[in-house]
């Protein structure tokens, strides 16, 4: 049982890094429940306090992702017609022009809601399209940091119990 565990550890770790790039697979989630399959093998050493604390990080950058470009958009001075098409954005990118829609969505849709508010200022509109650009990347790169932090605690974990099995240091 605990091949099968730390084999489905690993497999969701790699997952789950993958999945901060690709918005379909929730990439903390899944680094997350690696994480949860390594914590219950015989002799892991990952303790409740860990697990808490590598949950509410999965949850907080989640939940980060997905209000940052809306938020980011406003910041750089968009409307919400501009908060709306970036979030527009991010779905019609990666399901009409994958990969490339993946980067382009949230500004082409951040642009194109700003333009469609209001036409006169395509600086503005690309200003916001920044934004929201920008926020994509804080977000990917918040949920990358933490799903290699879980990876991380996985890769030690199996390290330092499999000392123990392949027999002891000298």
């Amino acid at each position: 049982m605990d091949l099968f565990l730390i084999l489905a550890a690993v497999v969701l770790a790699l997952a789950g890094i993958a999945g901060c790039i690709v918005p379909a697979i929730p990439g903390p989630a899944v680094g997350y429940a690696g994480l949860l399959c390594a914590s219950l093998a015989e002799r892991s050493a990952i303790g409740g306090g860990a697990l808490a604390a590598w949950g509410l990080a999965a949850a907080a950058v989640s939940v980060a992702d997905f209000y940052l470009p809306a938020w980011m958009t406003r910041r750089f001075g968009g409307s919400r017609a501009g908060a709306v098409g970036a979030t527009v954005g991010v779905f019609a990118g990666f399901f009409l022009f994958p990969p490339l829609g993946i980067l382009l969505g949230p500004f082409l849709g951040a642009v194109a809601g700003e333009l469609l508010h209001d036409g006169r200022d395509p600086s503005k509109a690309l200003k916001v399209g920044m934004g929201s650009f920008l926020a994509f990347v804080v977000g990917t790169g918040l949920k990358f940091a933490v799903t290699i932090g879980m990876t991380a605690q996985i890769v030690a974990d199996i390290w330092f119990r499999g000392q123990g099995w392949f027999g002891a240091a000298a």
